[in-house]
């Protein structure tokens, strides 16, 4: 499944790109599918980060519905490399749950239009139902196609609520 996102802010390209490299855990309470986001990682180097971040979604999830879902079906790891020249990040989301069997990565550009910016998000979903263990074939072909239409819906939202989360905070900023 091919992701593809593109969101107009009216900031501009620097304070967008330092607010999704610098700041995302302060942005929680903007967004209201995750409850946090833990910084593992953070390696500066001259033009470039390396950053490792742990998301715990499920935030607009029904306190009952989540006892009924394990913490890993819920939380994902997000490796990514910001280069700064070029105003680009490139990501791999691992999620806590079917580890072995998901491939989702990407990249997002932070492109200047006059005191404004575009984000776009490009990447892939893909599942690979022979890494998912301990069911048989067949049902593990079912999950993969259950859980990629799942998650397939729910990630170009998530990447549309982030760049509003980034717009209400950077608005926030201005008072």
């Amino acid at each position: 499944m091919e992701i593809s996102s593109q969101v107009e802010l009216p900031f501009p390209r620097d304070a967008v790109y330092r607010t999704y490299r610098d700041r995302l855990p302060e942005l929680v309470n903007w967004m209201p599918n995750v409850r946090a986001i833990e910084v593992q990682a953070r390696n500066e180097q001259p033009q470039a980060l390396e950053m490792v971040l742990v998301w715990h979604g499920g935030g607009e999830i029904p306190a009952a519905a989540r006892a009924f879902l394990s913490e890993a079906m819920l939380s994902w790891t997000d490796y990514s490399h910001w280069d700064d020249r070029d105003y680009l990040t490139r990501w791999r989301i691992v999620p806590h749950a079917f580890t072995e069997a998901v491939d989702c990565q990407g990249e997002n550009q932070f492109i200047a239009v006059g005191n404004s910016t575009i984000i776009t998000s490009r990447g892939h979903l893909r599942i690979d139902p022979k890494r998912i263990t301990g069911v048989p074939f067949f049902l593990a072909s079912m999950i993969a196609r259950v859980v990629e239409e799942y998650l397939g819906q729910r990630i170009e939202p998530n990447f549309q609520q982030l760049a509003t989360s980034v717009g209400l905070f950077l608005h926030s900023q201005e008072d």
